[in-house]
């Protein structure tokens, strides 16, 4: 069984190649524009912010903090179902893209003047599509993403259907808790969590990217 990937981790910082620097930040600055593009298309939040928005129903807490405490935990089951100390990669990544976000709202690259459910599907792919390359690099991969790299290395199943039941876990905590569910929620639900492992799989034969994330998952192989 392929080892579960460490990413960030210190001593193979200077380790990674210059593909995985490239993936990863090509990966943020995707997800970050599609994340921009969801939220000027204003027709829905995602599962995370729909968890988030419902604990503020019951908590003093701000969308961030929140956010940050989901990042902890899925960091600390990670650490704790791999044995592993925990990493702080996750939480780079976390502000990374949150930053470019806050570009390009501020900079309103994201006001294309197209039809606001253009808008929320180009976001959706271009979220799904920036995900599978920060996977790929393996230096900063998501904290949900962890949790779901480990499901499938350990229990065999899918990526996809890994990351799908853990967010629509997360979706329906969220409503329960009194999140707002619309149908840009079900459009990044369905194309980013049922479209990244087939993106993984498509940078790895059109581009010949190894997959660092999830090496099982990995179609690069070395000439014998």
């Amino acid at each position: 069984m392929a080892k579960p990937a460490t990413p960030g981790s210190p001593k193979k910082l200077l380790r990674y190649d210059r593909s995985q620097y490239a993936a990863y930040l090509a990966g943020c600055a995707s997800f970050s524009y599609g994340a921009s593009c969801f939220i000027e298309s204003d027709l829905g939040t995602d599962p995370l912010d729909v968890f988030a928005l419902g604990l503020l129903e019951h908590l003093p807490l701000t969308i961030g903090i929140a956010q940050a405490l989901f990042a902890a935990l899925c960091i600390a089951v990670w650490a704790a179902w791999n044995r592993r100390r925990p990493v702080i990669s996750p939480f780079v990544t976390f502000f990374f893209c949150g930053s470019l976000i806050d570009v390009a709202r501020a900079a309103d690259l994201a006001a294309l003047p197209v039809d606001p459910a253009v808008l929320m599907v180009l976001g959706s792919l271009l979220c799904a599509y920036g995900s599978s390359l920060i996977i790929l690099g393996g230096i900063g991969i998501r904290a949900m993403d962890l949790v779901a790299i480990s499901m499938t290395e350990h229990w065999r199943i899918p990526f996809w259907a890994a990351k799908f039941s853990t967010e629509l876990l997360l979706l329906a905590s969220g409503w329960l808790l009194g999140g707002p569910v619309g149908i840009g929620t079900v459009c990044f639900l369905v194309v980013v969590d049922l479209l990244v492992q087939p993106l993984m799989r498509l940078n790895g034969n059109v581009l010949r990217l190894r997959n660092a994330g999830i090496p099982s998952l990995s179609v690069a192989k070395t000439p014998a």
